[in-house]
């Protein structure tokens, strides 16, 4: 989003957005397992230099910086040249479902490892008054809940039925792909995948990822605290849905029409 709205593009890729579906979606998945992460990217990288002419940052008409981590020396890693889209790239590899970039000596994966809200980062561009939107503050609704009844895991316990549908439809789609591939580990692949009451291998991901970040927020926030803090609440919303583009910008929308609002009487 940074990148598209440094470009001049904003409006346009709201546009678009507003428009995707989940067959739309799904076509970005390129599974490539058993690489060092289940998806290659390369189709979400092709969409977005699609909406973003500016191939490289000194291009941009507003400065921009993408933060992603190095695996290899856990560093937080800031990137402000050479070409956007790789940059873009390397800042949304989220580790073990996005394939890894390598940038020179680095290998880059998503930058919210380390700094998931960058306050520092564009204070040290220049900033005089930073906004910063906090995506990791109503994440505990999209944790995994455990079940005492079952003894298992519950991931649907207060999940409306259209949520339950696109998740089938998610986990189809992956053994559909999952099928073409002729490797030993498939049998346990499958598994992961089907609907058992344990959470495959997506949800165990993703699930560990969001408490680390919502832990690591919450410390560099009151390292580095911005002038203005908007904390959208879309933990209802989960990984890939960009099919309720709507409902999130609605969101943000409201919740920061209620920050300036507060900070105008303050």
């Amino acid at each position: 989003m940074g990148a598209v709205f440094a470009s001049g593009k904003l409006d346009k890729l709201k546009e678009i957005v507003l428009q995707l579906d989940w067959k739309q979606i799904l076509s970005f998945f390129d599974i490539v397992f058993p690489k060092s992460g289940l998806i290659d990217g390369k189709k979400v990288s092709n969409f977005i230099r699609k909406r973003i002419q500016e191939k490289s940052f000194v291009e941009l008409p507003i400065p921009f910086c993408a933060v992603s981590t190095d695996l290899s020396t856990g560093q937080e890693v800031i990137i402000d040249e050479g070409d956007v889209i790789e940059a873009v790239r390397a800042s949304i590899s989220v580790p073990g479902i996005f394939t890894p970039v390598k940038k020179d000596d680095m290998i880059l994966v998503d930058g919210g490892l380390v700094n998931p809200v960058p306050v520092n980062v564009v204070r040290d561009m220049g900033a005089d008054f930073v906004i910063a939107v906090d995506l990791n503050h109503d994440i505990k609704k999209r944790l995994i809940k455990t079940s005492p009844s079952s003894g298992g895991i519950n991931t649907s316990a207060r999940k409306a039925s259209h949520d339950i549908e696109i998740k089938n439809r998610i986990l189809k789609a992956l053994n559909e792909k999952l099928e073409t591939l002729d490797l030993p580990a498939l049998t346990q692949i499958r598994r992961w995948m089907s609907r058992d009451p344990m959470p495959n291998i997506f949800e165990v991901l993703l699930g560990a990822i969001n408490i680390m970040e919502v832990q690591i927020t919450t410390a560099r926030l009151k390292i580095d605290p911005p002038d203005l803090l908007i904390q959208p609440k879309l933990g209802h919303i989960r990984f890939l849905e960009f099919n309720r583009a709507q409902e999130a910008i609605d969101r943000g929308y409201q919740e920061t029409k209620k920050k300036i609002r507060d900070l105008s009487e303050s």
